[in-house]
This record gives C-alpha cells, sequence and structure tokens, in this order.
C-alpha cells in the first residue's frame, strides 16, 4: 500500500530544531516503511527523512511573517503534491489543511491530522468535506470537532532516541514556544516562588517578540533564570535528563503538547496546568502532576523527588511509544483501504530510500 505523506513545505523532516508536526511524519515515515507501507513523503528539500521525498521547494522558510494558513507557498505546495500523489498513492495522508480542498477531485481516499487548536474557521472549513478521515490528537480535540468520520490517535516518540541524564538534577526547564498562552511567564513565578533556578529553551517569534521583550527578558539574568534559546535534539535531552521537572504551565487548550512526552521519556516528570489534552497525557502522581495555579505547583515541585526516571519512563513506553502511533495509523488506513489489519505481514517489503 502506498502512502502519499503531505507535509507543510517550510520546516524539514525531521526538524533540526522548532517542529513537532515535522518530528510527527518523521517518525510516522520510518515506521511505516518498516511495517511494509510504501511511503512518499512530500516537504521542502532540505528534509532527511530515509523514505522516499518529493519538494518543489527546496529550502525551508521559517519562522513566518504571517499565519500558515493563508501562506501561498503552502497552499501551491499543497496543490502541487496532491495532484502528483494520486497518480501513484493508495491514500493521501494531509497535515496541511489548505491540500483538503483538493480532495473534492480525487476519488483517492484522504487522511487529515489535525495538529492545531479548534478554530471556528477551521471547523467549519472540515464540514465542507465530510468523506475525509480525521484524526484527533487527543480525545478532548475529537470532542470539539463535528465530521462524521474521526479518530483519535495519540503522538508517539521513539523513546529510545532519549535519554535519561546522570547528572545532579538541580534545575527546572520551561520548553516550548515563547508565546503567552505556552505561559513561560508563568513558570518564571513558580522557579521565584520555589528559589530553584529555571532554564527556558524556545523558539520566540516575530509575531510574540514585544511578549519576550516586556515578560521574559527582564528576568533573565543568566544564572537564575537563563534563556538558551532554539534546542535541537541533542541539546533537549541534555536539557530535559538533568531537569527536576518540565514546567507546562499554559493558558490555552492544548491539542496534544509533544513536549510533555519528549520530558517524560527523560525520565523527567512534567508539572503542568489543565488544559485541553493535559489529563490525557500527564498521569497525576505517576508522570508528573497537574496544578490549577502557580502555588500549587511550586508546592508540587516539592515533592519531585518522590518519581523515580525510570518509571517516569516507562510510562511513556507504555503509552505512548512510536510503535504504537503507527500501528493505530496503518489499521486506519488498511480499514480505508478494505484490508484486515491482522495482514500486515502480506504487505510490500519495506521500500530503499529514494530522493528526489
Amino acid at each position: 500500500m502506498r502512502i502519499g505523506l503531505i507535509v507543510p513545505p517550510f520546516i524539514s523532516v525531521p526538524p533540526r530544531g522548532y517542529g513537532g508536526t515535522e518530528l510527527f511524519a518523521a517518525h510516522l515515515a520510518e515506521g511505516l516503511s518498516q511495517l511494509g507501507f510504501d511511503v512518499v513523503v512530500y516537504t521542502n528539500g532540505e528534509s532527511t527523512v530515509p523514505v522516499e521525498r518529493r519538494w518543489i521547494y527546496p529550502e525551508g522558510k521559517w519562522p513566518l511573517d504571517g499565519e500558515i494558513h493563508s501562506s501561498l507557498r503552502d497552499i501551491n505546495h499543497g496543490a502541487w503534491a496532491v495532484r502528483d500523489a494520486v497518480e501513484s498513492c493508495d491514500l493521501i495522508h494531509l497535515n496541511n489543511a489548505p491540500g483538503i480542498v483538493h480532495s473534492r477531485f480525487s476519488n483517492v481516499p484522504f487522511v487529515y491530522t489535525i495538529h492545531h487548536a479548534r478554530e471556528d474557521g477551521l471547523s467549519q472549513f472540515y464540514s465542507f468535506y465530510p468523506d475525509i478521515w480525521y484524526v484527533s490528537i487527543s480525545e478532548f480535540q475529537k470532542k470539539l470537532e463535528n465530521v462524521p468520520k474521526i479518530r483519535t490517535i495519540h503522538h508517539g516518540l521513539e523513546v529510545s532516541q532519549y535519554r535519561v541524564g546522570d547528572g545532579q538534577r538541580s534545575y527546572l526547564t520551561f520548553l516550548g514556544r515563547i508565546a503567552p498562552m505556552k505561559g513561560a511567564h508563568n513558570a518564571i513565578k513558580v522557579a521565584k516562588r520555589t528559589g530553584i533556578p529555571l532554564k527556558i529553551a524556545g523558539e520566540v517569534q516575530p509575531m510574540y517578540q514585544e511578549y519576550f521583550e516586556k515578560e521574559i527578558k527582564p528576568h533573565i539574568d543568566g544564572k537564575f533564570i537563563e534563556f538558551i534559546g532554539e534546542a535541537d535534539h541533542d541539546a533537549k535531552n541534555e536539557l530535559l535528563g538533568n531537569s527536576i521537572g518540565l514546567l507546562f504551565p499554559i493558558e490555552w487548550d492544548e491539542p496534544f503538547g509533544l513536549v510533555m512526552i519528549e520530558s517524560m521519556a527523560c525520565g523527567t516528570p512534567v508539572f503542568a496546568f489543565p488544559g485541553g489534552s493535559v489529563a490525557e497525557v500527564v498521569q497525576d502522581g505517576v508522570s508528573g502532576y497537574i496544578c490549577t495555579s502557580v502555588e500549587h505547583m511550586a508546592e508540587r515541585i516539592a515533592k519531585a523527588g518522590d518519581f523515580k526516571p525510570d518509571l517516569v519512563r516507562a510510562y511513556v513506553n507504555e503509552n505512548f511509544s512510536i510503535e504504537k502511533m503507527v500501528k493505530s495509523y496503518a489499521d486506519l488506513y488498511l480499514e480505508i483501504g478494505g484490508v484486515s489489519p491482522v495482514l500486515h505481514s502480506d504487505l510490500n517489503e519495506p521500500n530503499e530510500q529514494a530522493v528526489a
């Protein structure tokens, strides 16, 4: 079964730094290939995922100046990718909303993973395309959408690519976009209340530069509050693997929160505010604590030593492994194609790497 996996053209697959959707696509493509699916990823020319890759834009473009859904580059890439994929693919898996419109012109089945928080405009847009299979990344997200074909598949990680640090855990971590809804300002308040140093890592997008300048930068002293900037995979491992805990003090309904399972894969508990998917990802008292306020989070951090890194990591292995995620998508594809999931062994052998 040949799958066309279409990803926005802005960030490489896998990403060098920021890029949750692109990391997801890389894991999914490799996992499907190992199961015997024939996978082609439509991306940009900087991508290195070891399956067949096709592109029209040789270079990525990030950060963007405006909203991703209004970008002509995304629209052009999506139209070209769908037109190419319908010629050879048995199923097209979209990860960018503009590509959905092209499902009107093809009898090839489409799957679309909803990576973004709910917006009225997007939900209304989805309602015009009821024949597509939608995948929500949390049960919370699923309940917000009103489309006839939808199921939840949680994100997963290749846990072996993450490691538990062997250093002394002496600081707290905030890892994510430096944006108001992500709550870096709340993380600073928690650190000051606990007296524990905080390392902040993440991208400052142009639209949130003023927030960074007013709410974050004045607190950075390079010692107690340290700003590291954007972290690649190795930096994440070092940062999370030696941290007392990941602070996730969000102020919005998080669709999933990949960084939470990255932290737990490093054996590091998560201290999070409730919102969106948090209660599905963090098991209170097992892999972290769900906290109701800055004060409550500070109190819970005092119990961070109760978590055993190996048990926190085991929780991710059991619930959010890449194997579990890939199999769920494979079963969906086969169901759509009218093939029983038990026939995985009858699929083609994994394809050799091909480059556009």
